[in-house]
């Protein structure tokens, strides 16, 4: 009889398998991507949720984790002002994630990682991990895609990138291509290029606003998305894959070895 551990989605489980798993060794992966954000002309609201789970896919195609279902709304105030695009306050979605995760951990989980498909959640998901960290004594990691898959971002023509742009529009190329209208996608850099180089960070936002300083998208994205193609997006999606999956075992050694495994 083969006992080996395989990796399985927390919503395809029973109550009595997802039991007899989640307490003690069992890491558990929790992605984070919106299913509600514009993503241009030419890409589905759901692009972000999409990534969240393929990615969460991969690593579970190599480790034998427990993958929780998508947190699929968040904190994205840039893109609220486009219709259909859904967006929680801070407040909102520090609680939202703090009590998933708490819920997990009061069913028996101790191994906790997030991956994360959002840039303007990264600052919040740190805020929520660290008072998680001092309430519990749990280090839950968190995987941004900001810092995933540098090793295929050369593959990338156009210098400037952001949102729905040719990365993002490749991967969604392998994903769903019945879901990409390429047809629509136009380059948009807005006025990105006019923003002076300094140490500063300002706040921005996605409006088809000319007058709107660095804010300005005529079709809410950013980059060049005519420019994708599924060859650059598979190597995307691997390079990411490979971080997250490398990360994991590097974190959790003990839970992830294949002699923990039967």
């Amino acid at each position: 009889m083969d006992n080996t551990v395989t990796c399985a989605w927390i919503e395809d489980l029973t109550w009595p398998e997802v039991e007899a798993r989640l307490p003690g060794d069992a890491v558990v992966v929790l992605p984070v991507g919106a299913i509600a954000k514009e993503h241009g002309p030419h890409l589905p609201m759901k692009t972000d949720w999409l990534l969240a789970r393929e990615l969460a896919g991969r690593v579970g195609a190599a480790l034998p984790v427990l993958i929780a279902p998508v947190i699929a709304f968040g904190y994205y105030p840039a893109f609220r002002h486009w219709p259909g695009s859904q967006h929680l306050g801070p407040e909102t979605f520090t609680a939202l994630v703090h009590d998933i995760i708490t819920g997990l951990i009061a069913q028996g989980a101790r191994h906790i990682a997030i991956v994360n498909t959002g840039v303007s959640t990264e600052p919040v998901l740190q805020v929520v991990t660290r008072e998680l960290y001092e309430s519990t004594g749990l280090r839950i990691p968190v995987a941004n895609i900001s810092r995933m898959g540098s090793t295929a971002a050369h593959l990338m023509e156009h210098d400037i990138d952001g949102h729905a742009d040719e990365e993002e529009t490749s991967m969604m190329l392998v994903i769903a291509p019945e879901l990409v209208r390429l047809d629509r996608a136009r380059r948009d850099d807005g006025n990105m290029r006019d923003a002076p180089a300094t140490v500063f960070r300002q706040p921005s936002a996605f409006r088809n606003d000319p007058d709107g300083g660095i804010d300005h998208s005529a079709t809410g994205a950013r980059g060049d998305p005519s420019l994708a193609t599924p060859e650059k997006g598979e190597a995307a999606l691997a390079a990411m894959a490979d971080d997250l999956i490398s990360g994991l075992m590097a974190l959790f050694p003990e839970q992830l070895s294949s002699e923990n495994q039967t």
